[in-house]
């Protein structure tokens, strides 16, 4: 993992929908972005051994943790939002199995999407941007698997630590966490489908639209805007209004193509580049 300058971390995921399976976690679409962009990506994950993840993550460098199962969720999208299950359960991936060589890289991305990523991790972070997707710090679910909001109790220690932090509207439920969150993240990315971001950071705070879209899948649209979001910040030495118009240009296109097919094309890397420079 040495010269890589992404670092993802969290579960790759099987996804179950009406005819299969197919691959999701924010790790999976977020490493594949930033390889699109340019970067060096590597992912730090757990699950099944016997499991070729190439198909997710082509090649890729992964660090796996070998588990008895793979993280499995079942997504059904209805005019309420999305109702989730959670199938399988990877395990925890705790400080200690964070190799050293991790912990330096250019842009970390701390992506839980099921209570697995120890929020202590980020104590042991030197990288130019530490990014946060906090959204499985605020999942829980019941004995039949059916996921709900929880709220994140580490949130006032963690929050302060990281570059800049992303969550999506849908994902906090409770006014006590926003509040938390408006107070002690630096840099507060929400996002809100396809109404677009809003960006809060230094005392300000503006809003960046999208471009409509008509939506075919919006799975992953979310771990692409991050993905996109931490590069252009690294890129641009921190500003934060050049990443939000750059992410939300890349992200838009993504939920006209289903699964990994969203994962930006070339010709929209280079547009985007050319819009936002």
């Amino acid at each position: 993992m040495a010269g890589c300058d992404y670092v993802c971390i969290g579960h790759v995921t099987r996804d179950l929908r009406p005819g299969g399976y197919s691959w999701g976690g924010t790790v999976t679409y977020s490493a594949r972005t930033a390889q699109a962009l340019g970067c060096r990506p590597a992912v730090v994950t757990r699950a099944e051994s016997q499991l070729d993840l190439t198909p997710a993550l082509g090649l890729i460098p992964v660090h796996r943790l070998d588990s008895a199962a793979t993280t499995t969720f079942e997504n059904t999208y209805g005019p309420v939002g999305r109702r989730q299950k959670l199938l399988a359960w990877a395990g925890r991936i705790s400080a200690a199995d964070l190799p050293q060589a991790c912990r330096a890289a250019p842009v970390i991305h701390l992506a839980p999407v099921a209570q697995e990523v120890d929020s202590a991790l980020i104590g042991l972070l030197t990288g130019s941007v530490i990014g946060l997707t906090p959204q499985g710090w605020h999942r829980r679910w019941d004995d039949s698997g059916t996921v709900s909001f929880a709220a994140w109790p580490e949130a006032a220690e963690v929050l302060p630590l990281a570059t800049a932090v992303i969550v999506s509207r849908e994902d906090i439920t409770d006014q006590a966490s926003w509040e938390i969150y408006r107070q002690c993240a630096h840099l507060l990315v929400v996002t809100d489908g396809a109404a677009g971001c809003e960006v809060s950071t230094g005392g300000k705070t503006r809003w960046f639209r999208t471009t409509p879209v008509v939506e075919t899948d919006p799975t992953g649209v979310g771990d692409v805007f991050a993905a996109a979001f931490f590069v252009r910040l690294w890129e641009t030495g921190g500003d934060a209004w050049a990443a939000a118009r750059f992410a939300t240009r890349i992200a838009a296109p993504t939920v006209a193509r289903p699964g990994l097919a969203g994962i930006p094309m070339p010709d929209e890397v280079a547009t985007a580049r050319a819009e936002v420079a």
